[in-house]
């Protein structure tokens, strides 16, 4: 089993918290950039596969997220994510010159993956984003359109069929439970728009998977957001009945071995 270090460097608004999976004679890099409320402990099982597939893998607890600094939940612009981002991600190449970046990004952290490829793409050999929030997230223009975010925290079984993912989720003390706070619900629809204005990925490898039965970020939300950054390489995996969180759905063994055989296609040959 791969043991993640922790590390600990200044981010824009304050002490950023970031985790590393190493191994011997690494391929290439993997970055990983978590969703909402969570942070980058909940994807050991994630790293663990592309350490075995032949990865380094490191990413930060996101800003008022995890172990990191900040307010809980709280931030203002993504600009600053994205720049807590490319710290990590310029560490890694630092200690890795020669190898290929690949970048996976879930939910907003497939948000913040998806502006960082626009900024740095030519830094990235490929790109995976597992239900973005991209394009048209009507439960974000709802809740900007009341008075006052409710005090409802997200619902543990749309995360996944298995109910041991929604268990560990009410349980775990670095998840944060409360309610949306307003100044991220409008840092997330200026990001939103920001990535379709600026549109196309380019020739950039990119996977785009997603759970057909995902009510939190749901499927033809975040295809009009695909159509807006749609380049020359797209590959789409939509899974019939999953929901959120594809990484740790029923069948997340199948679902990871896509990303890898992606990859697989997507890297130099060695």
């Amino acid at each position: 089993m791969a043991t993640a270090r922790l590390w600990e460097f200044a981010g824009v608004r304050g002490a950023i918290t970031a985790h590393a999976w190493h191994r011997e004679d690494p391929r290439y890099i993997a970055i990983l950039t978590h969703g909402y409320g969570e942070h980058l402990g909940r994807y050991e099982h994630v790293a663990e596969t592309l350490v075995r597939h032949g990865a380094v893998v490191c990413g930060p607890d996101h800003l008022g997220h995890g172990r990191s600094a900040g307010e809980p939940v709280l931030i203002e612009d993504f600009a600053d994510v994205v720049a807590d981002l490319h710290t990590v991600v310029e560490s890694a190449r630092s200690d890795h010159p020669d190898l290929p970046v690949v970048l996976i990004g879930h939910s907003m952290g497939g948000m913040i993956a998806t502006r960082y490829a626009q900024l740095h793409g030519r830094d990235l050999t490929a790109l995976v984003l597992s239900g973005p929030v991209l394009g048209r997230w009507d439960a974000l223009s709802a809740l900007l359109g009341l008075d006052e975010i409710p005090d409802i925290p997200i619902d543990p079984d749309t995360l996944s069929r298995d109910p041991a993912i929604g268990k560990a989720y009410t349980e775990d003390p670095l998840v944060w439970h409360g309610p949306f706070k307003r100044a991220l619900l409008l840092a997330t629809d200026a990001c939103m728009r920001q990535i379709g204005e600026h549109g196309s990925l380019g020739d950039l490898p990119t996977l785009w998977i997603h759970g057909e039965d995902d009510q939190l970020v749901p499927l033809d939300g975040t295809r009009t957001g695909i159509e807006q950054i749609r380049g020359t390489d797209l590959t789409e995996r939509i899974f019939f009945g999953a929901r959120h969180e594809v990484f740790n759905e029923t069948n997340r063994d199948e679902i990871l071995s896509e990303v890898t055989a992606f990859l697989d296609r997507a890297l130099p040959a060695r």
